[in-house]
């Protein structure tokens, strides 16, 4: 082992994690669905002040077999999942409409808090797709109208030029949808809902979609 991956070893083993204080997770007074604990859960980070308790991680599966994993910010839950939304030609939608099954986590280290969903995501209809989009902030809608996600950029300015064309175009056309605009939403199967503590012994409650769909079955795991 060269020092410098010595060094870099030893640094990281020097950044603190899950520092206490941190909440408790009564098991016994856990609400009933993954969606009611969800909401639960958000409020209490929305109250720490956790920036961006929204932002998740959305796991994928390439053509290839690969995991693929980026942050989205979640737009919406309702009985029909956690919803989010992409452009069509963007990797993440081609792998969704290959592979639909995917995963999302939320993490907020300073509750040391972690959430897992894993489950089908659907494309939802075209009119909340459209919705969605015109709900956005204006600079939203341009950034997304302008840009061709995650294909080379080999000249900026070709990008600050599609800024500008698609701010003029909105501004004279502010209610055109974007063709491309897709919202997904993600019925998990399996939530689970990470308490973490200092001393390791972290609570772990898993909520498990029954096969007819009727109810959610729950129990603790293993640290």
């Amino acid at each position: 082992m060269t020092s410098e991956n010595t060094d870099l070893k030893e640094k990281l083993r020097q950044i603190p994690s899950l520092k206490a204080p941190l909440p408790d997770m009564n098991l016994e007074m856990f609400p009933d669905t993954p969606h009611q604990a969800f909401s639960l859960w958000l409020d209490e980070a929305l109250k720490a002040g956790i920036r961006e308790p929204h932002a998740m991680t959305l796991s994928t599966t390439d053509e290839n077999g690969w995991p693929d994993a980026r942050i989205l910010i979640l737009k919406n839950v309702d009985a029909r999942g956690w919803h989010f939304a992409i452009k069509a030609e963007s990797p993440k939608a081609r792998q969704i409409a290959a592979k639909p099954n995917v995963a999302l986590t939320f993490y907020w280290p300073i509750l040391g808090r972690q959430i897992r969903l894993r489950g089908l995501a659907t494309l939802l209809s075209a009119e909340e797709c459209a919705a969605d989009y015109l709900e956005r902030p204006q600079h939203s809608r341009v950034s997304a109208l302008a840009s061709q996600q995650s294909t080379e950029l080999s000249d900026t300015t070709e990008l600050d030029r599609n800024l500008v064309k698609a701010e003029v175009f909105l501004a004279a056309n502010p209610d055109y949808i974007a063709r491309d605009w897709q919202v997904y939403a993600v019925a998990p199967t399996v939530v689970e809902f990470w308490q973490g503590a200092s001393d390791r012994n972290h609570k772990r409650l898993c909520f498990t979609l029954s096969e007819d769909h009727s109810k959610w079955d729950r129990v603790r795991l293993w640290p």
